[in-house]
């Protein structure tokens, strides 16, 4: 008798085989994540996945759950209006590097500045994937690109560090290598009321890894295990990433704030009283 995979249930089988190159990470966020859902517990019909354009792009369609594959950059103020328009779904944000912080990096520091109830996990390849494998936000300096030939000398954005700065209440880092902890991490992140973001470092074999010299997927795996450390509540300003250095891993931050509806309702029902409260109750 052949295993089911238990998370087939949560995929759209029909559209399998997948189009992600071998040695891609996305395939175990994705694993990671509906790990995760499949903890919480929630009822798939409240749960929605918004992404963007790119390789991680293409999660939203596979994922056999309400699913929005968005334009370019602009996931997360898709999101922002499915939340707001029904407060009880949970909103994850699925995409990349590029996508959240390079054409969509506004949007993202707003959300957490607002603190939206939203999950937002970004798949840090370090590269334009599906578009030629141009230099992003997150390409380490010396790092080469097919718009860096002779490598990179602007400095990346600190991701972990970015988001505390901007409001989110919640901020993880890990590898596709810690897949437990990445699941883990992910399942909190939803349980959480308000932004929270979870960076994970995913190798791309096909263009970041091959121009770079880093070998396959295996090897990229190999090198997150070898060159990352776990240290749970570190300083966000130290945890900036350097070219084949050291990759700091971990829960950062994990504070408590009022959401941007739990202010919103809170301002409403002191301005209008039994008014907006009988609204409410329609709502």
């Amino acid at each position: 008798m052949s295993r089911v995979n238990p998370v087939n249930q949560y995929l759209r089988m029909d559209r399998m085989p997948h189009i992600w190159c071998s040695g891609c990470g996305l395939g175990t966020t994705v694993n990671c994540f509906i790990r995760a859902v499949k903890d919480c517990g929630f009822p798939l019909d409240q749960v929605a996945v918004v992404s963007g354009i790119g390789c991680a792009g293409r999660v939203a369609g596979y994922l056999k759950l309400d699913s929005f594959h968005t334009t370019h950059g602009r996931p997360i103020p898709f999101a922002t209006g499915l939340k707001l328009a029904n407060p009880k779904l949970k909103v994850v944000v699925i995409s990349g590097d590029g996508d959240l912080f390079a054409i969509g990096g506004n949007h993202f520091i707003h959300a957490a500045r607002r603190n939206m109830d939203l999950t937002v996990v970004c798949v840090n390849n370090f590269t334009y994937g599906m578009t030629g494998g141009q230099l992003t936000p997150t390409t380490p300096i010396d790092a080469i690109s097919s718009t860096s030939p002779y490598g990179n000398f602007e400095e990346p954005f600190n991701l972990p560090f970015l988001a505390e700065s901007a409001g989110a209440v919640y901020v993880a880092r890990w590898t596709t290598y810690h897949v437990k902890q990445a699941a883990k991490s992910i399942r909190e992140a939803i349980q959480k009321n308000g932004l929270s973001f979870v960076e994970i470092i995913s190798p791309c074999p096909t263009l970041y890894g091959r121009r770079n010299k880093l070998g396959d997927g295996l090897a990229m795996m190999k090198a997150f295990k070898e060159n990352s450390s776990i240290v749970n509540g570190a300083d966000t300003r130290g945890v900036g990433m350097d070219f084949k250095g050291k990759i700091v891993c971990g829960k950062f931050i994990d504070r408590e704030k009022p959401s941007f509806l739990d202010m919103y309702h809170a301002t409403m029902s002191e301005r209008f009283g039994p008014f907006y409260e009988c609204y409410e109750g329609v709502q």
